[in-house]
């Protein structure tokens, strides 16, 4: 059964959402029944909410993710875990917001990898495993380093393959790969070559695992680092798109000890360069959905598509001339709504009515919706509530959340609150003993440009109160705020 919880008594934590298989059975009764849905869970890397054609995106086509959204369920309300990766991925897999998450900021590990889960969270591998799922994780972790407790082999996932570590994932050319847990090396990617795209093996490798799983249920989390900077696509993709735009040349990491081991390399159009890889991102989600259908389990299969936040600025990334963050203000590293607000598309054929959803939702909530379709097992209480009801076209039996919580290590810490219409943030919490608090009417100002605090002294009051409840001391990250602010 379960690990026993064990991270500040918050109980186990959960991962990711994916793809769902289901056959016909036959019960006693002669009545076909379904076996358990496939489940992939496809997660971008820094993809704005604007950066999709479905959602206003004029420079970019992604037809395929496009064809999911009108075909499924679009979530206009839903909220990333954090507003950077590992934190974001923690909450995924935990189903614990930040305040009380067991990985809460992106705390490096050298040689490679980051601050690892702890072994006591029962991850939402675990949980699928436990109920039959075959698990892969495809991508970037960013969860532990290798061998370390947090390692993927160690919290659930049957089939690893890619990136365990997210400051590696900054380069889409790599010297290796981890595949399980053995290090590959690329050699035509030695010194400079640029022969072996990072993002097409691993694509490779997840089509892979679908093959290999089409007769058993199971759980395909797929953390693509795209479009994350660097911001680089193969030649022979990139020639396609050259001469688009008017471009502002980035200056990167050509040579030296940071070379392809997380500096970005320079990048004579970014712009179109960024067209190129969300585009090939949009390719890959459409071929996933092709290789279902050519193994005739599409129909059994739930698909999620979502983005662990808001769009970069790195690298030579220019959200402001794409619009990526949309109409909402801030970016990655920000708690207004460009920051942690990103689209999410469900979609399961005949079991999912199309359309579109304004239930408030977050990233851990993915554990406890899992949970629910699947009836693997939750560990105890956790800050998530299965949005499972709205995906089956039962809005009427679906639970509300009072609010939701973020908070974020760096830039000296912030917090943020969203409760209805209302949206609460402060920021400067380690320099300020009592920060002010903002305060944004959603409904009336989306774009959280009139701080209207002042106007409502009593709100301000009860959000204070529910930033200090919320906030779970964990002596690790404290340090590790501490080693930020020098």
């Amino acid at each position: 059964m379960n690990k026993p919880s064990l991270f500040l008594s918050l109980g186990l934590f959960t991962l990711s959402l994916i793809g769902c298989n289901s056959t016909q059975e036959t019960n006693t009764d002669s009545e076909p029944t379904l076996s358990k849905p496939n489940i992939i869970y496809i997660l971008a890397d820094d993809l704005g909410y604007g950066d999709l054609s479905f959602n206003g995106q004029e420079h970019i086509s992604t037809p395929n993710i496009d064809k999911l959204a009108k075909e499924g369920l679009f979530f206009n309300q839903h909220y990333s875990g954090s507003t950077v990766c590992a934190p974001s991925r923690s909450t995924l897999v935990s189903g614990f917001h930040t305040g009380n998450a067991p990985v809460r900021g992106n705390y490096e590990i050298q040689p490679e990898g980051q601050y690892p889960l702890p072994d006591s969270v029962f991850t939402i591998f675990e949980s699928l495993k436990a109920e039959g799922y075959a698990t892969g994780a495809f991508g970037k972790w960013g969860l532990g380093y290798p061998g370390s407790e947090g390692d993927p082999n160690k919290q659930g996932v049957d089939v690893f393959f890619g990136y365990n570590c997210q400051r590696m994932g900054h380069n889409y050319y790599p010297f290796h790969l981890w595949d399980n847990q053995d290090s590959v090396v690329l050699e035509g990617n030695a010194g400079k070559n640029l022969e072996e795209y990072g993002p097409e093996l691993i694509h490779s490798k997840t089509l892979d695992f679908i093959s290999e799983n089409k007769e058993n249920p199971f759980f395909l989390y797929v953390p693509t680092i795209i479009p994350h900077a660097e911001l680089i696509v193969p030649e022979d993709i990139m020639e396609n798109y050259r001469g688009r735009f008017e471009e502002k040349p980035y200056q990167g990491v050509d040579e030296g000890p940071d070379y392809k081991i997380g500096g970005y390399m320079s990048q004579e159009e970014p712009r179109a360069a960024f067209v190129a890889m969300v585009e090939l991102l949009d390719k890959q989600v459409g071929e996933i959905v092709g290789k279902l259908e050519e193994l005739g389990i599409r129909d059994n299969t739930l698909i999620i598509f979502t983005s662990d936040n808001g769009p970069h600025k790195e690298g030579g990334a220019d959200p402001d001339f794409f619009n990526s963050n949309g109409p909402w203000k801030g970016y990655k590293r920000d708690l207004y709504e460009g920051g942690i607000r990103v689209p999410m598309i469900a979609n399961w054929p005949g079991k999912i009515k199309p359309g579109k959803t304004d239930h408030i939702s977050a990233f851990w909530d993915i554990y406890p919706t899992l949970s629910a379709l699947t009836g693997s097992e939750l560990p105890g209480k956790t800050d998530g509530i299965s949005f499972e009801p709205t995906l089956l076209g039962k809005s009427n039996e679906q639970k509300q959340h009072e609010y939701l919580y973020w908070e974020f290590i760096e830039q000296g810490g912030k917090q943020a609150i969203r409760q209805g219409k209302w949206k609460a943030i402060r920021l400067n919490l380690r320099k300020d003993n009592n920060p002010p608090i903002e305060l944004y009417n959603l409904e009336e100002d989306p774009g959280e440009e009139n701080n209207i605090a002042e106007k409502h002294p009593d709100l301000v009051k009860s959000f204070k109160a529910l930033m200090e409840e919320n906030h779970t001391p964990n002596p690790v990250f404290k340090l590790y705020a501490s080693e930020l602010d020098k």
